[in-house]
């Protein structure tokens, strides 16, 4: 079997691996990055909104860039309720790990396609074992690995730090009959803790929910189905989809993203927004923290260094996820109408941010 040895092997070629990748590479480590994937970003399993700030953080062009939105609506019951100003962009999120990916090779990591994390050779400063396209198997050994291979990660699971609560999702793109300069967020009973959007992708639109699963909650593709006829009934969309997928959001507390010479990122670290599902602005920054703090590790020769990872990031977002997390378990727990309470669940409104 093949060894390779490297200082960092990304698990992962999402925002965060490719973003983790990068740093590393630029700092001056030798950098893998396996995507079990053949092609970077497919199947796309992403509702694709990003807040217009990322475009600079990110730093690869503006050409993944579908449609700019000016900001969000809020319906509850099927009455607007809310607009707020948030200027951002619904993207071609193929294209966008593609451009991270491609950044990522220019600052030096390898980057493995086709490969498949297997297994872990025993503990700290073991091997890993990969399949590769071919069938076989190839080791690599590495001085720090970082886990980005999503919400369901297997890097978290050898180190105990696998997410706790996940979020089922489903998604419909369906062409848009009317030009929207906003996303559109719906609120109602049927979509136990949770919500339904339309995003405007130029003239698709991408269509799709994500609740909490209980036992006596119709199913997502039946509530997915009523919300769009519902879309196309108002002259919004025109009901033929194009295509259908889902995924699973992490919304559990916050949790170690460092364990022994492991670091974890974007979903697999559960670094979600608990409420709102959003996870390409925490993936991005976090990578990048991610990535650098391995770089100064390996350079130090110390893994305690990684600390600073947990202790960056722990001061950039971990009071807005400890906070979602107390009103997604608030929100769980509701069981009376949305009327007077959205106020507390939504991240739009002043009640959301009051004390819990």
């Amino acid at each position: 079997m093949r060894m390779l040895q490297y200082d960092v092997l990304v698990v992962g070629a999402g925002p965060a691996g490719s973003c983790a990748a990068r740093a590393a590479a630029k700092a001056g480590a030798s950098v893998a990055l396996i995507e079990r994937r053949s092609v970077v970003g497919l199947p796309v399993r992403c509702a694709e909104y990003i807040p217009a700030m990322l475009v600079g953080q990110a730093d690869v062009g503006k050409d993944y860039i579908a449609q700019t939105t000016l900001g969000m609506r809020s319906y509850l019951h099927g009455h607007r309720i809310q607009d707020m100003t948030a200027p951002g962009h619904v993207i071609h999120r193929d294209k966008f790990d593609q451009a991270l990916a491609c950044a990522a090779a220019d600052a030096g990591a390898h980057i493995l396609l086709g490969h498949c994390v297997l297994e872990r050779e025993g503990g700290q400063g073991s091997c890993v074992v990969l399949s590769t396209p071919a069938g076989d198997h190839v080791r690599i050994k590495a001085k720090v690995i970082i886990g980005a291979d999503g919400p369901h990660s297997r890097v978290a699971r050898w180190v105990g730090l696998s997410n706790t609560h996940c979020l089922p999702s489903i998604q419909v793109r369906l062409p848009l009959l009317q030009k929207l300069e906003h996303t559109c967020i719906y609120f109602d009973e049927s979509i136990t803790a949770g919500y339904a959007w339309l995003f405007p992708k130029g003239e698709i639109a991408n269509v799709g929910l994500g609740m909490l699963r209980q036992k006596h909650t119709p199913g997502l593709r039946r509530v997915l189905r009523r919300f769009a006829r519902g879309l196309s009934a108002l002259g919004l969309v025109r009901d033929e989809p194009l295509s259908l997928t889902g995924g699973w959001i992490p919304a559990g507390p916050p949790r170690p993203c460092v364990a022994g010479d492991i670091l974890l990122a974007g979903d697999a670290a559960g670094h979600t927004h608990p409420i709102t599902g959003a996870g390409i602005f925490q993936a991005v920054i976090g990578g990048q923290m991610a990535g650098r703090w391995a770089a100064r590790t390996v350079a130090e020769g110390h893994m305690a260094v990684l600390q600073g990872y947990a202790d960056e990031w722990n001061d950039f977002y971990g009071d807005v996820l400890s906070h979602a997390h107390k009103r997604r378990l608030d929100w769980e727990g509701h069981d009376g109408m949305l009327d007077h309470s959205i106020n507390r669940f939504w991240i739009g409104f002043r009640e959301y941010y009051a004390a819990s």
